[in-house]
């Protein structure tokens, strides 16, 4: 598994854009190539949950939802993805009453070749383990966190770290978003 200080590899999946639940809206597609080149000067907070249609992955993805606006105004983009295809992250938008006009970006990683590339590919259920990449405006990254299938993160930790990733200061345990930094 690719860690803290290296380069986010290179990549190229399906995204799901922000908003959208049909293939086409106000003569836009839903979908565009997503790479490693994708949001320049952007934070990039990268999440994988196992499958779509399931029943911890939409927790997730909601509270994930929920905080968009608060990742956005700290110059992240925030992107969820599994081994499905772009057409299923479509219909499970429809499909379910938390992901419907979803506020942030969906990837689609059908070969799970972008999983592979990360080491976060559970090879023997063919899909990603629940993890989470933080990575910087130029492509490093600067925090991972991976749990097992069954137990779903807490992406206003996610929100958290971020935050104070982006002081480049001391932060003390459980500081909070916003909070004191430690004098050296």
């Amino acid at each position: 598994m690719l860690g803290v200080g290296e380069k986010l590899p290179h990549f190229k999946v399906t995204g799901v854009k922000p908003g959208f639940n049909a293939h086409e809206e106000d003569g836009k597609s839903a979908f565009e190539k997503l790479t490693h080149e994708s949001f320049e000067g952007k934070w990039k907070v990268i999440f994988f949950y196992p499958k779509d249609f399931t029943f911890v992955c939409p927790t997730e993805i909601a509270e994930f939802a929920r905080l968009a606006k608060d990742f956005e105004d700290r110059d992240a983009v925030v992107m969820g993805g599994s081994v499905d295809n772009e057409h299923v992250k479509l219909a499970w938008r429809r499909n379910h009453p938390d992901l419907d006009k979803l506020p942030m970006w969906s990837f689609a990683d059908p070969s799970g070749k972008f999983a592979g590339k990360l080491g976060v590919l559970d090879e023997e259920e063919g899909v990603a383990f629940r993890a989470t990449f933080v990575v910087d405006p130029d492509n490093t990254i600067q925090h991972v966190y991976v749990t097992n299938l069954n137990v779903g993160r807490n992406p206003a930790d996610t929100l958290r770290v971020l935050d104070a990733l982006q002081t480049d200061e001391l932060c003390p345990c459980n500081r909070q978003v916003g909070g004191e930094t430690l004098a050296a």
